[in-house]
């Protein structure tokens, strides 16, 4: 056990959605105790370092690292890599990652810092706090605090005591949108893997790759992120050929396919189809059209 908080520094991938990352900035600022560093991976939008310039915490160092689209989208699992090797470069232990659609708590970075100082030696551990999902608004328009204090979170994951930690047996639960590693811990695992491209199955082979290494998934009270509204498609048609592909690898590697409910609904709309010796996921005629759409 560590006799001292970690060096920490809190992480997000933007790529447009400013005021998503204005509203960040602002909760981060309000924060109970602030990171010692923000590392901001800029996915193909040059914008993005004014607008950490303007509304960042003064008192917190900032890095603006930008990467490149990749030919399939916005490259999620590179720029979480890229901005996890820059900010362990600059000497940070604990990483806080935090998707740029989500307001931090206000003891989101305490609390995972407690948790980081508080756990056993060489544990593999990755912490997630509870995600609240909030109700619409006006574009440009700022959620209060009764509201954000009036949200629930969300239904399918666990919820620890304020002050407590809940692990888990199903890794597969881990997502990206709100979690906390170590330096060393990120090191071990491998960060994410690239070669998923656009989206989708990454975070669900990061937790593979967790399982592997004997890690555990755990639960901390008191650290929400509250998850600004936008609009959703569900399924994703548009990512529809990302989905394929990143399952197709993704089954390659651990012998099942992730994103099930997705892949169902694609196949009930006469999208997809699986096929083949080793059974994979194929692109119908319909689909082939439905994934050139814009």
């Amino acid at each position: 056990m560590t006799t001292t908080a970690p060096t920490t520094a809190l992480l997000t991938l933007a790529h447009g959605r400013h005021h998503h990352l204005e509203e960040l900035l602002r909760g981060l600022a309000a924060g109970s105790v602030a990171p010692d560093l923000l590392v901001v991976a800029a996915m193909d939008d040059p914008e993005i370092a004014s607008v950490v310039r303007t509304h960042a915490p003064p008192e917190v160092p900032v890095d603006v690292v930008a990467v490149d689209a990749h030919r399939w989208g916005l490259p999620l699992a590179a720029a979480r890599n890229r901005a996890a090797a820059r900010a362990i470069a600059a000497g940070a232990e604990l990483l806080v990652f935090l998707d740029v659609d989500c307001i931090p708590g206000r003891r989101l970075v305490e609390r995972h810092r407690e948790v980081a100082q508080g756990a056993k030696p060489g544990s593999d551990d990755v912490w997630s706090g509870a995600v609240h999902y909030l109700s619409p608004r006006t574009r440009g328009e700022r959620y209060t605090a009764m509201e954000l204090e009036q949200s629930r979170p969300h239904a399918a994951r666990p919820v620890a005591p304020p002050d407590g930690v809940v692990a888990t047996d199903d890794l597969r639960l881990f997502w990206s949108l709100s979690f906390a590693i170590t330096a060393d811990t990120w090191q071990r695992v491998g960060g994410f893997d690239e070669g998923y491209d656009g989206y989708g199955g990454e975070d669900t082979d990061f937790a593979m790759k967790l399982a592997r290494a004997d890690g555990r998934l755990c639960w901390v009270g008191g650290a929400p992120a509250y998850h600004q509204h936008h609009e959703v498609e569900s399924p994703p048609r548009r990512h529809l050929a990302d989905i394929v592909r990143n399952s197709n690898r993704f089954a390659g590697r651990w012998g099942w396919f992730p994103m099930e409910g997705w892949l169902a609904a694609f196949a009930d709309e006469g999208l997809i189809t699986l096929a083949g010796r080793t059974p994979r996921w194929h692109l119908t005629a319909a689909g082939h059209r439905a994934a050139r759409r814009p």
